[in-house]
C-alpha cells in the first residue's frame, strides 16, 4: 500500500517535471527573424489589407512554410509566402511592392540576413481581350501610344538582433 502511494507520487512529480521542462524550452525558443516597418499608405499583402502605420513582424522559423506574424495598431495578420528564393539582390531588408490595378501589393520581402527573398502571390493584371486588342490596332498613328510601366515601390524594413 505504501509502495503504491510512493509510485503514484513519483509519477505525478515526474509528469510535473516534464511539463515544466517543456515550458522552459518553449519559453526560450527564439524567432528566426523579427523586425519592424512603417507603411506610408494602405497595402495588400497576400489576403491581408494593412492600413498605413507602424508594424512589427516575426518569422518563427526559416524553413517552409514561411509565415510572417504581423502586428500593428489594431491589426494582426499571418501571411504565408508562396515560395522563397535563396538569392538576395540587396544588402538591406525591404519589401518590394508592385502597383496592380491601382492597389499597392507586396510582391517580395528581401531578407539578406537569412539569405532569402520571400515571394508572395499577387493578383494577376487584366489582359486585353480580343476586342480591346483589335481596337488598339486600329488607333490612328497620331495618338500617343499608351505607356505600360510597372510602378514598383520599396519599403525599408528594420530588423532586430537575433
Amino acid at each position: 500500500m505504501i509502495g503504491a502511494r510512493h509510485l503514484k507520487l513519483l509519477t505525478k512529480l515526474g509528469a510535473a517535471t516534464l511539463a515544466l521542462g517543456a515550458l522552459a524550452i518553449s519559453g526560450n525558443a527564439q524567432n528566426a527573424y523579427q523586425g519592424k516597418f512603417t507603411l506610408p499608405f494602405e497595402i495588400h499583402w497576400g489576403s491581408a489589407t494593412l492600413p498605413a502605420g507602424d508594424y512589427t513582424f516575426t518569422l518563427p522559423s526559416n524553413i517552409a512554410p514561411y509565415r510572417l506574424y504581423i502586428q500593428g495598431l489594431g491589426v494582426s495578420a499571418i501571411i504565408q509566402a508562396a515560395t522563397a528564393d535563396q538569392e538576395v539582390a540587396s544588402e538591406r531588408p525591404h519589401l518590394n511592392l508592385v502597383d496592380v490595378a491601382d492597389v499597392q501589393t507586396v510582391q517580395t520581402f528581401e531578407a539578406p540576413e537569412l539569405a532569402a527573398t520571400f515571394i508572395y502571390s499577387t493578383p494577376k493584371q487584366k489582359h486585353m481581350g480580343p476586342k480591346e486588342a483589335r481596337q488598339k490596332t486600329t488607333m490612328p498613328q497620331t495618338a500617343p501610344a499608351p505607356q505600360i510601366s510597372e510602378n514598383k515601390t520599396t519599403i525599408q524594413v528594420h530588423t532586430a538582433g537575433r
